[in-house]
Order: C-alpha cells, then sequence, then structure tokens
C-alpha cells in the first residue's frame, strides 16, 4: 500500500533532533514553573558588632527570617548611621538604623527613604580612663580623642559637640575609630578618650568598665548649646550608676529610627513593622534598648515620613 504523506504541502517535517529540542524545552519550562521563587532579600545596616545595632540587627533578622516566608534577611556591619543612610538610599541595604541628627530635613530630604519606627535614644559617650587626665569637654584640647568611624552618626554629633565647645579644626587631635578600636586604643594609652553614642548600655563599654577603672565625661551642658545650633533633636539624658557602674553622668541623647528603602512594597513594610512591635520582649532580650518601644513612641520619626506600609500598621493598631 502506498504510504500517504500528510505534511501540508509546501511544509516539511519535523526532524527527531528538532522535536526531541522542543521536548526538553516543554520540560524545562514546567520545572521553571514549579522550581520556588528566590527568596527576597533584606539587609540590615547596623554598626560594630559590639554595639547596639548589631544585637537589635541580629535578632529582628532571626525574627523575620523565622516568620516571614520568602524572607532571607541577614545583617550587615557598616560604621553605622550616616553609612546606614547611604546604603539604604542606594537600594545596597533594605533596612538600617540611624541617629536622627543624620537625616538631612526639608527640601534636602531624601525621598528613597522612609522610617518604620523611632525605636530608642541613643547617648553620646566621652569615655577616658578613670585615672587620666580627661574630666570635663575642656580637657580635650589638644589630646588624641576618637571622634568615632567615618560614616557613623558618633562623629557626627560628636563633631557638632567640639564646634560648639569651641574645640573645632585643630583643637583636638582627632582619630576616626570605631567602637572596638577605640575602646582597644584606650586601653593601650594611644588616645586619651573616645565619643560614641549608643542605646544604653552599650556591650563594648561594659566590658571596658569592668576590666580597667573608667570614667564617663558629663556632657549635660552642651544639650542646650547643640539645640541652639543644630535644633531641638537633642535632649539630656542620665546615664545611671547601674548601667556602668561608674559614677552617673548627664549626657546629650538623640533619637533613633529603623529606616527602609521607601520602594519597598507596603505589605512587606507593613508585616516588617507587626513583627518590630509584637517582638519586642524576643529584641528586648538580645538587648534591652529594643524594650524601650512602643507604638505610641515609633510613630514620632520626623522629619524622616512612615513609610506607608508602616503608617498602615499604626493606623491599624491605634497607637
Amino acid at each position: 500500500m502506498q504510504r500517504v504523506n500528510r505534511t501540508r504541502p509546501g511544509r516539511r517535517a519535523p526532524s527527531a533532533f528538532l522535536l526531541a529540542v522542543l521536548l526538553f524545552a516543554g520540560l524545562g519550562l514546567a520545572g521553571c514553573r514549579d522550581r520556588p521563587a528566590e527568596p527576597m532579600r533584606i539587609r540590615i545596616a547596623t554598626g560594630s558588632p559590639t554595639a547596639v545595632y548589631h544585637a537589635f540587627g541580629e535578632s529582628l533578622a532571626a525574627i523575620l527570617n523565622r516568620e516571614m516566608p520568602g524572607v532571607r534577611a541577614s545583617v550587615v556591619v557598616t560604621p553605622a548611621s550616616a553609612e546606614n543612610v547611604r546604603l539604604v538610599a542606594a537600594g545596597d541595604a533594605e533596612l538600617g538604623f540611624t541617629q536622627a541628627d543624620v537625616l538631612p530635613a526639608g527640601p534636602d530630604a531624601d525621598p528613597r527613604v522612609a522610617a518604620v519606627a523611632r525605636v530608642y535614644d541613643d547617648q553620646l559617650h566621652l569615655v577616658s580612663s578613670g585615672g587620666g587626665p580627661v574630666h570635663t569637654v575642656a580637657d580635650l584640647r589638644g589630646r588624641r580623642v576618637s571622634v568615632g568611624a567615618a560614616g557613623s552618626g558618633t562623629e557626627i554629633t560628636a563633631t557638632r559637640l567640639l564646634d560648639v565647645a569651641g574645640l573645632g579644626g585643630d583643637a583636638v587631635r582627632r582619630a576616626r575609630l570605631n567602637l572596638d578600636d577605640s575602646v582597644t586604643a584606650l586601653r593601650s594609652g594611644r588616645i586619651d578618650a573616645f565619643f560614641f553614642s549608643g542605646g544604653l548600655p552599650v556591650r563594648g563599654i561594659a566590658d571596658l568598665a569592668r576590666g580597667s577603672p573608667t570614667r564617663i565625661v558629663d556632657l549635660g551642658e552642651w544639650t542646650e548649646p547643640l539645640r541652639s545650633r543644630y535644633g531641638e533633636v537633642y535632649v539630656s539624658r542620665d546615664i545611671p550608676r547601674s548601667v556602668y557602674g561608674v559614677d552617673p553622668v548627664t549626657t546629650v541623647a538623640d533619637p533613633n529610627f529603623l529606616i527602609v528603602r521607601a520602594d519597598l512594597p507596603e505589605r512587606v513594610v507593613r508585616e516588617v513593622t507587626r513583627l518590630l512591635m509584637e517582638r519586642r520582649s524576643e529584641l528586648a532580650a538580645a538587648h534591652p534598648a529594643a524594650g524601650r518601644m512602643s507604638p505610641r513612641s515609633a510613630i514620632a520619626t520626623s522629619p524622616l515620613p512612615l513609610h506607608p506600609g508602616a503608617a498602615a500598621w499604626y493606623r491599624a493598631a491605634k497607637p
């Protein structure tokens, strides 16, 4: 019997090779459809490993990884506030911690950055050796002083304080060291004092005070000059003896924010806000400063606007 060719005129029958390629491609596409989506990265810009930002950030990352399916959260060690703002604005981190005085206000505000919450107040520490010559800010003149790591909030606040105290320019021999390096340098005598801004207690300073005679210098008299020149973000706060086991002092403090990329989806930021507020006791176990948050105080993020996702959660929670 004559075989009937059922291919249409002018069209060649597909070869076995082509059929195999098409079948393989089809299986591959099916596999792509079945493959789980890549997890969403949430990088949290923190600070020194022995400071509050890092402890807070690690605990928050663990909560997000546990309770937000499809999210992979991690912490990023940074110099702290100023660098954290830059990373979030550039899209190199999704969340970050920063002091309020680092943030530009008014027409200079960066629309790429929004707030999740005001989390606690940072206190500026001026730390010297217990038997050393630095008892007041005036005693810093001509001495070797770390003003904090380049790109940190500490550097900004300390530089402003030295300016209002008449110690700007070359009046102080400045080093720019992070917390861990500042502690090491003070112990070895390479510096006479260091500044560090953080929530109470700062682990690196607590470790220093336990191991060697340590003095924290009173800065209370400089709150009003800072407010007069740089705005009302600064307030006075006490550091009681119970925190570090040294003489109590009054110091300068300013609010601390958890910030977020403004273009993050609203539903994601709303869930981050919920976990931040509802897991406060777990966060406080990582560092007591986290336990000072509340929905009522968290919404005071001026000059930074709340992200719409965060604002939606607070509206529903009615703090």
